[in-house]
């Protein structure tokens, strides 16, 4: 199974173990915590920017772990295939970095804000499939029924700008938010008549 999945996908496999592994590791070594975690106000005076891409591979807890690996794995091998090997690995790095930019001009006279998390890249890699699958079915937890892509792409959006503006937890919808749209940008670059594709998906006329 491994080895099918390694061979087919790639790209994805490498990063669905890595983060697994390295988070796992965090885990256990809290100082890995200090290394690897995106800190706006030391990356805003151009110092540990490489915490841009580490900060994607270690996780708050086991919760925020099995969520966005969960999700990683419901559309990340599929998009793989679908988009390419190169491509997938692009839109992932550039969506990992490009969330994250929001949330280091947000917050870079905060010295205590730090983010952490693969949500961006994961919201990146969600979007990109839905402009080729805007029709599917998703199921969300806790709802007991599935939902249209495409719709679940307009929820998302606008309950991650609501948040993004309102919210007082700890969850860096920022990230979520500009992520999704990295994942829509690149997308459309790299594959030329997505749109196209998408529209003609969304109305039945091809």
């Amino acid at each position: 199974m491994i080895q099918e999945y390694l061979s087919a996908t790639p790209v994805a496999s490498v990063i669905f173990l890595f983060t697994i592994v390295t988070s796992l590791y965090a885990f256990n070594d809290p100082s890995l915590y200090g290394k690897f975690m995106l800190h706006p106000y030391t990356v805003s005076r151009n110092s540990k920017l490489y915490t841009f891409v580490t900060s994607g591979l270690i996780h708050a807890d086991w919760m925020h772990l099995f969520f966005n690996m969960f999700t990683f794995h419901a559309f990340a091998f599929a998009l793989e295939e679908r988009i390419g090997h190169w491509q997938f690995g692009l839109l992932y790095i550039v969506g990992l970095i490009l969330s994250d930019v929001p949330s280091v001009i947000k917050h870079k006279d905060n010295y205590g804000y730090n983010s952490l998390g693969a949500s961006g890249a994961i919201s990146a890699v969600l979007f990109s499939y839905i402009l080729f699958n805007p029709m599917s079915l998703i199921g969300i937890f806790p709802l007991p029924f599935r939902i249209y892509a495409i719709v679940f792409g307009f929820l998302y959006l606008v309950y991650c700008w609501y948040m993004s503006k309102n919210s007082r937890d700890n969850i860096n919808h920022d990230a979520h938010l500009f992520g999704a749209l990295t994942g829509l940008i690149v997308t459309i670059i790299l594959v030329p008549g997505i749109i196209q594709n998408f529209l003609t998906l969304l109305t039945g006329k091809g």
